[in-house]
C-alpha cells in the first residue's frame, strides 16, 4: 500500500547565466560551463487539424530551466530514472516474500510514496519514500540554492535503513495517513531527531492521531474489527479547534451582538461528542465553520509558515472565530433554511454519469455520507465540496477504494469501490456499491475459485465462439 510522502526530494538551483558570443554559460565553482540547448516539437490539435510548436529547452547539469527569479535562471532537479522506476513497479508485484520485495526497494525509484508492506509470513514493514539524495543540512532546501556552489550538490542516496524504516515493531501494528513517519508505530517509530529535515517536510495530522487511538494496545484484530476501527467516527481535529472558539464566546460580553446571536450554536458545539453521523447537526456546523475560517485566515497562515488549523487554534482573534461562525450559520440558513441542518442532508455521494469529471446536481439522486474529509481526522475520508449550481456538498476524493486483508494459509478480504465496478450507467454494477460505500459495509472479495461458486454470471474460455 502506498501513501503520499512529504519527503523533500525535488530541489531548485538558482543558476548564474553568462552570455558570450550568442551562447549561454552558467557559473559553477571556478568554471563557466555551457548551457545545453535542445529543441523539442510538440504536436497539438488545431481548428484546421494537427499542428506543431517548437520549444527551446535549456539545461544545466542540475536539470532543465523552468523559470526565472530575481535575475537567475532556475533549474529543477529531481529523479530521472524512468526505466528503473518501471522495473521497480513491476518487480514488487512479483515478490513472493519480504526478501524479494526488499530487493526491489534497492532500485530507489519510488520517489513520491511511502510504502506499507505485509505478508503471510507475518512481516509488517514501513518504508519511507524510496529516493532521498543526501544533502548538506546547512542549506535551506525549501528554497532555490546557489547553483554556483559545489557544496549544494546531491550526495549518494540514503539507503532503506538510513531512511525512516520500521519492520515488525513490538506494537504489533503500523500505519500511515499521508503524514510524517515519526508516529508510524507509536513508541516504536523512527526518531525524528535522527533525520535531516528534508527527509520529511510534513507533520503529524489529525488522522494520524486518530489512527493511534484506534490501534494502540490492540493485537486481536479481525477483518470486521479492523473495518470498525477504520470507520470510527471521532473527529480529533476539533479537540484542538473548538475550545478556542468556545472560549472566545465565553469571554464576550453577554450584551455583545455575537454573544446573543451565537449562543445556541456554541451550546450545540460545546455539547457535541465530536463524532460524525448523518443525523449530526454539530458536525455540519463545525465543518462549515472550519472551512470558513480557512478562507478567512488561510493566506495569512501560509505567509507566516504555519498550517491553517494551527493558525485557527493559536493565532486567530476571538472576533475572527465568532464572525466565521456567524457566517457559517448564515450560509447554512441560506442554503438549507436553518443552521440546524443534519450532516447527511449536506454531505452526499452522487454518481450520475460515466464521465471522469462528474457533473453534480442537487435535483438528482444522491446518498448521504456520514464520514467527513480527512482534514478533521476522519479515518474514512470523503473530500466533498459545493459545485457551481449546488448547495449540497459532493465527494470526489478520499475513500475511492477500501480493502481490509487477512493473510495466512489463505487470503481473506473485504473491499468496497466508490459507486460500482462499471463505468456504464446502464450496467447494474454502475452504482450497486454506493450504499455500501456510504455506510462502510464492505463486500466479501472472492479470491479463490471455490468462493466464486454461486456468484458467477458468465464464463469465458479462450477459443469459445461466444
Amino acid at each position: 500500500m502506498h501513501t503520499s510522502s512529504s519527503v523533500d526530494n525535488i530541489d531548485e538551483y538558482a543558476e548564474t547565466i553568462v552570455e558570450k558570443d550568442s551562447a549561454y554559460f552558467y557559473r559553477y565553482g571556478n568554471e563557466e560551463r555551457p548551457v545545453t540547448v535542445s529543441k523539442i516539437t510538440v504536436p497539438y490539435r488545431a481548428e484546421s487539424g494537427m499542428a506543431t510548436r517548437e520549444f527551446t529547452v535549456y539545461r544545466t547539469h542540475h536539470g532543465p530551466i523552468v523559470r526565472k527569479a530575481d535575475g537567475k535562471w532556475i533549474a529543477v532537479r529531481l529523479m530521472e530514472e524512468p526505466l528503473k522506476a518501471l522495473q521497480q513497479s513491476y518487480l514488487r508485484t512479483k515478490a513472493r516474500d519480504y526478501n524479494a520485495f526488499r530487493q526491489s526497494m534497492d532500485l530507489y525509484t519510488n520517489s513520491s510514496n511511502n510504502t506499507i508492506y505485509a505478508n503471510a509470513d507475518g512481516d509488517i514493514v514501513y518504508f519511507h519514500a524510496n529516493f532521498i539524495p543526501r544533502r548538506d543540512p546547512k542549506f535551506d532546501w525549501t528554497q532555490p540554492v546557489d547553483g554556483r556552489n559545489p557544496a549544494t550538490e546531491w550526495g549518494p542516496l540514503l539507503t532503506v535503513e538510513e531512511s525512516p524504516f520500521v519492520r515488525n515493531p513490538a506494537t504489533g501494528w503500523l500505519y500511515n495517513t499521508n503524514n510524517w513517519p515519526y508516529s508510524a508505530a507509536d513508541t516504536n517509530s523512527p526518531r525524528r531527531e535522527r533525520f535531516a529535515t528534508y527527509v520529511d517536510a510534513g507533520s503529524e495530522n489529525a488522522r494520524g492521531i486518530h489512527a493511534i487511538e484506534v490501534l494502540k494496545g490492540k493485537k486481536d484484530f479481525t477483518l470486521d474489527k479492523l473495518i470498525a476501527a477504520a470507520y470510527d467516527s471521532r473527529l480529533p481535529a476539533f479537540d484542538v479547534l473548538l475550545p478556542p472558539l468556545i472560549d472566545s464566546w465565553d469571554r464576550t460580553a453577554a450584551s455583545d451582538s455575537l454573544n446573543v446571536r451565537l449562543a445556541e450554536q456554541v451550546d450545540s458545539l460545546r455539547r457535541w461528542d465530536k463524532r460524525w453521523a448523518v443525523t449530526s447537526v454539530p458536525t455540519t456546523l463545525a465543518v462549515y465553520w472550519g472551512e470558513e475560517m480557512g478562507r478567512r485566515v488561510g493566506q495569512e497562515a501560509r505567509r507566516t509558515g504555519v498550517s491553517v488549523d494551527q493558525y485557527v487554534a493559536t493565532r486567530a482573534t476571538p472576533a475572527q472565530r465568532l464572525e466565521a461562525l456567524a457566517a457559517a450559520s448564515d450560509t447554512l440558513a441560506a442554503h438549507f433554511g436553518s443552521w440546524k441542518t443534519p450532516w447527511g442532508d449536506v454531505n452526499r455521494f452522487q454518481r450520475l454519469t460515466g464521465d471522469i469529471v462528474q457533473p453534480f446536481n442537487d435535483s438528482g439522486p444522491s446518498i448521504p455520507v456520514a464520514f467527513t474529509s480527512a482534514r478533521w481526522g476522519s479515518l474514512a475520508s470523503f473530500g466533498a465540496r459545493r459545485y457551481p449550481g449546488t448547495k449540497k456538498m459532493y465527494g470526489t476524493s478520499g475513500n475511492s477504494f477500501v480493502a481490509v486483508v487477512e493473510f495466512g494459509d489463505s487470503v481473506r478480504a473485504k473491499a468496497i469501490t466508490a459507486g460500482g465496478q462499471s463505468g456504464d450507467p446502464r450496467s447494474p454494477h454502475f452504482n450497486d456499491q454506493a450504499v455500501r460505500y456510504s455506510t462502510g459495509n464492505l463486500r466479501e472479495v472472492y479470491f479463490y475459485r471455490t468462493q466464486l461458486e454461486g456468484h458467477v454470471k458468465r464464463q469465458y474460455h479462450p477459443g469459445d465462439a461466444n
